[in-house]
C-alpha cells in the first residue's frame, strides 16, 4: 500500500513564503494534498493578512482533501492528551494521522514526538 502524507501547516507556510527545500517542494508536490481541519483554520485566521496573502491559501486548500475533526479523531486527540504534553492543534493533526494511517510531513518533528505508531517526514531532512 503506497503511503500517504498529512501535510501540516507549516509546510504550507514555508511553500508559500518560498522557504521550502527544493527536496521539500518535491515531496510537497508529489503527494495527494491532504490535510486536517485544524490546518485549514491556521491557514486562513492568518490576522490582518490581505487579500492578495489569502488568495494562494484558497486555491492550495481548494485543490486538498480536508479531513473533518469527527468523533474518532476527538477521541484519538483525547487519549493523546492524556497522555502527552502536546498544543491541542498538534495533537489534533496527530490523531487525525493516526486515524488516517497517514505521515505526517512537518518541519516541527519535535511537536510530535514520543507519540506511539505516529510517523512523521522533515522536508528539510535527507
Amino acid at each position: 500500500m503506497e503511503q500517504r502524507y498529512l501535510i501540516d501547516t507549516n509546510v504550507i507556510i514555508d511553500n508559500f513564503g518560498n522557504k521550502l527545500t527544493e527536496k521539500g517542494k518535491m515531496l510537497l508536490y508529489s503527494v495527494d494534498v491532504i490535510i486536517s481541519a485544524v490546518t485549514k483554520i491556521e491557514l486562513l485566521g492568518w490576522m490582518n493578512a490581505t487579500e492578495m496573502q489569502l488568495l494562494p491559501l484558497y486555491a492550495f486548500i481548494d485543490i486538498a482533501t480536508i479531513l473533518p475533526i469527527d468523533d474518532a479523531v476527538i477521541e484519538k486527540t483525547i487519549t493523546i492528551r492524556q497522555t502527552k504534553k502536546i498544543a491541542l492543534g498538534d495533537a489534533i493533526i496527530s490523531a487525525t494521522a493516526l486515524v488516517h494511517n497517514l505521515t505526517i510531513i512537518s518541519r516541527n518533528t519535535s511537536d510530535f514526538k514520543n507519540i506511539d505508531n505516529l510517523m512523521v517526514v522533515n522536508p528539510y531532512e535527507d
